[in-house]
């Protein structure tokens, strides 16, 4: 594999001195296709789709042979298959990424506790602590990339910056497998040549807006000064880029940022107005989002649900329980009983989606037994499938009604 250190940009070579960049962004290869392709090296080197097959699934990942014919992720599954018809096409294995990740995250505290997860596959590090003990920001982001190579054979690309947001442009830059380092006092030479819509906040509207001041690039925005920009995009809005431009990002790495909410939706392959579909969907959704609950140590108390009508319309109904919870059981009677208040059922539903906010973590949540209750029961028998499936795959134990009868046995 690749070990790319520097990579030129127009203007001069970049790289070298990293003794002001204590901060690295290690953002994983095309993650969800690489832990595949390890189960399947005939596939290396070829266009590959991860995402459900059917004709409402959507990309959630793609190999960088299948980008180069333009699909992306979030993509339509028709689209991407219209323009990579020669693509192989895997359903997602979810919880085989979500060990994979998990063991990435581990690898980088072991470097330092300063990490800040942004997704399942990226994360931002500070390893200003870490120089004594490891040497110099590149040298240590060298270590991480040969550490997940032979840990978890798949390759990742990590920027070397003195901010995060520069950082995250190193990291984008040098991609796939790459590491690049932007020195302290060559950030605006890096930054100036790229074009405007790599800021953060930049989106359609804005660069349109942007294009009518005729700021193409970076250090076209740098050089507007900054009243016009203000005056064009609003006084936070345009301070904020006007700092961007010149590579001021005063944000810390703030680790072990808790999760907000945890939830799951799922898009029908047609849309359905059977209640008994309709509440099966729902069953299988709090049971991925239970166990995701319980892998991250959490129990919630506010419910939701989300149901998508087939005309696009969407309705959201959620309750707030006496006591937390991280048990599937629970969370489908209240999906349940929000699915039959929404006065939808029968009605043609296009998607449904379960959420659980509110969340503290499960240790110190305060359980009442009613009286005659098992300390034992529910909890302790989901925790049990969770083992289950860490060990023989996430199918392994299903309630009764998820599991869908071999053509041959018919109907139950």
């Amino acid at each position: 594999m690749s070990r790319k250190q520097q990579v030129p940009r127009p203007g001069g070579d970049l790289g070298g001195d990293d003794s002001g960049c204590p901060i690295l962004h290690v953002d994983m290869d095309a993650f969800f296709a690489s832990v595949e392709l390890r189960e399947r090296p005939d596939l290396v080197g070829t266009p590959v789709i991860i995402g459900a097959p059917g004709p409402r699934g959507v990309v959630l990942s793609a190999t960088y042979e299948a980008r180069r014919y333009g699909v992306h992720s979030a993509m339509p599954m028709t689209r991407a298959r219209r323009l990579c018809p020669r693509a192989t096409v895997i359903p997602p294995s979810h919880g085989r990424y979500s060990e994979v990740s998990r063991g990435v995250m581990e690898i980088f505290r072991t470097v330092t506790p300063e990490v800040e997860p942004i997704a399942s596959d990226e994360a931002f590090l500070d390893v200003s602590g870490a120089r004594r003990r490891l040497g110099p920001p590149a040298a240590i982001a060298a270590m991480i990339r040969e550490r997940v190579a032979a840990e978890h054979r798949i390759t990742c690309s990590v920027g070397v910056a003195s901010s995060k947001f520069v950082a995250k442009l190193a990291s984008q830059h040098c991609k796939p497998d790459g590491l690049f380092v932007v020195p302290a006092d060559r950030v605006v030479d890096f930054l100036h040549p790229l074009p405007v819509a790599v800021l953060w906040g930049v989106g359609e509207r804005t660069e349109r807006s942007l294009a009518r001041l005729g700021v193409a690039t970076v250090g076209d925005l740098a050089r507007t000064p900054v009243e016009t920009l203000q005056r064009e995009l609003g006084r936070s809005s345009g301070a904020h880029l006007a700092a961007l431009a010149w590579g001021r990002d005063d944000r810390r790495v703030t680790p072990h940022v808790p999760d907000k909410s945890i939830g799951a939706e799922e898009t029908f392959a047609a849309d359905v107005d059977d209640p008994v579909e309709i509440r099966r969907e729902l069953l299988r959704l709090s049971e991925r989002v239970a166990a995701r609950l319980r892998e991250g140590g959490h129990a919630g108390r506010t419910v939701s649900v989300k149901l998508r009508r087939a005309d696009f319309t969407t309705l959201s109904r959620s309750r707030t329980l006496a006591e937390p919870t991280d048990v599937a059981r629970e969370l489908y009677s209240v999906a349940c009983e929000l699915y039959a208040a929404s006065g939808l059922e029968g009605a043609l539903i296009r998607l449904v989606g379960v959420r659980v906010e509110n969340l503290l973590p499960a240790d110190g949540a305060p359980r009442q037994l009613a009286l005659g209750e098992r300390e034992t029961g529910w909890r302790e028998a989901e925790r049990a499938m969770d083992r289950a499936a860490r060990r023989f795959g996430r199918d392994a134990v299903l309630p009764a009604s998820l599991v869908r009868p071999r053509p041959e046995e018919g109907r139950p």
